[in-house]
């Protein structure tokens, strides 16, 4: 990849493909995004814009063959990578370079967007300010929504005249009578559409997601198959932007202060290590031995106090979420029986909806729920496949 320094040009509104040989950076008006010089060579559409398409892709197995996926079909297909804060440093396995040499084994055009001050912004701040409060972040949420799905989606559309966009992500796309919507993975398992519910829904139609219907094993069998130089990349489960590092490491000091370990009554039973170390429903490294399991129930970072109970009395029937995203409004409507989920693994339960309004929504479930946690999310599913919404709980 061409590592040399380059010069930002502004377009002033004109799109790369209307200006012959263009290589240099534009910059987006948006928190600063810059899409970079191609690491190949430039995007050349030659086929009309309805049959163009970007992938966004991690350097990793379920991008890339994502990737060949749509250049099988015929899809006209770009590739598009974030750099972001610890991606894309130069040396071996970093997602810029990886990407680019599946692009050039492919013989696709490839593009970096630095996105290092929106995601600082977007992902990181907020990580910390939700932590701050209590409560657990879901950082790959806010990204997906914000920041990939929303202002690189911007950028390419107005830099490239590109309308659709696909992912490595594992969920589906179907026709409903309520209009498009985004549906379940084939494999539950691995299905990732827990992450993806923040969308804007008018634009369900021009998101695409092939692997909806595969397995990772599939997956890694396509990639080893057309000799993909990614095929046994190993996959990351840690967060993006801490690297190896502990996640705590971008939090604040105050996050690490000790305070009193308290019972769900509110009495002290012990000390605790400080917020920073728990999240509800954590059940080892708790500090304190009861004669039953116990768990995080309860965290208060105004009084410093983290509380922990049994199962029973972490557990909640009714979940209320505020800055909730609707996909399927005739669906989401006050005692509709829908399924939900509070975190991303495990199928969805059943639950009815008991309210509805412009600031929240609020679920009922048939059964307890193992510690619903505020800042994580609750995702509403109709005929437990397809996403009619959801928010973050509070």
């Amino acid at each position: 990849m061409n590592q040399r320094r380059i010069k930002t040009v502004w377009l002033s509104g004109s799109r790369i493909a209307d200006i012959p040989g263009f290589v240099k950076m534009t910059q987006f008006k948006y928190h600063n995004l810059r899409l970079m010089e191609p690491s190949l060579g430039p995007y050349r559409p030659a086929v009309p814009p309805e049959r163009r398409l970007a992938v966004l892709m991690s350097g990793g197995v379920d991008s890339s063959v994502t990737a060949y996926l749509l250049k099988k079909a015929g899809w006209d297909v770009v590739g598009v990578t974030m750099k972001t804060p610890n991606a894309c440093i130069p040396g071996e396995g970093n997602s810029g370079v990886d990407a680019a040499r599946v692009c050039s084994q492919l013989g696709i055009a490839h593009y970096l967007v630095d996105v290092t001050e929106a995601f600082h912004d977007i992902v990181i701040g907020r990580f910390r300010d939700v932590y701050a409060a209590g409560k657990t972040p879901n950082p790959c949420v806010e990204c997906n929504a914000r920041l990939k799905l929303g202002l690189v989606w911007d950028l390419l559309e107005e830099t490239f005249g590109i309308g659709r966009l696909a992912t490595g992500h594992y969920a589906r796309i179907a026709e409903t009578p309520y209009g498009p919507a985004l549906r379940r993975a084939a494999s539950g398992a691995k299905d990732q559409s827990y992450f993806l519910y923040r969308i804007d829904r008018r634009r369900l139609g021009k998101f695409v997601l092939p692997l909806g219907d595969y397995t990772k094993a599939q997956v890694r069998a396509i990639a080893a198959e057309v000799g993909l130089s990614i095929a046994e990349k190993p996959e990351s489960m840690e967060l993006c932007f801490t690297g190896e590092a502990d996640y705590r490491s971008i939090l604040g000091a105050e996050a690490d202060c000790p305070g009193d370990l308290t019972d769900m009554e509110g009495r002290v039973i012990g000390t605790h290590k400080g917020i920073s170390h728990y999240t509800l429903g954590q059940r080892r490294g708790l500090g304190y031995a009861g004669g039953e399991p116990l768990y995080v129930g309860r965290i208060d970072p105004r009084e410093n106090t983290v509380a922990i109970g049994t199962r029973d009395e972490v557990s909640r029937r009714r979940v209320r979420a505020a800055e909730y995203n609707v996909h399927l409004p005739d669906v989401l409507q006050p005692a509709a029986r829908l399924s939900a989920k509070i975190r991303s693994y495990g199928p969805p339960q059943p639950c009815t909806v008991t309210d509805v309004s412009p600031d929240k929504v609020v679920v009922e479930f048939d059964e307890p729920q193992f510690a619903p946690a505020p800042g994580q999310s609750l995702v509403l599913y109709y005929a437990d496949e397809y996403v009619a919404g959801g928010g973050v709980i509070v």
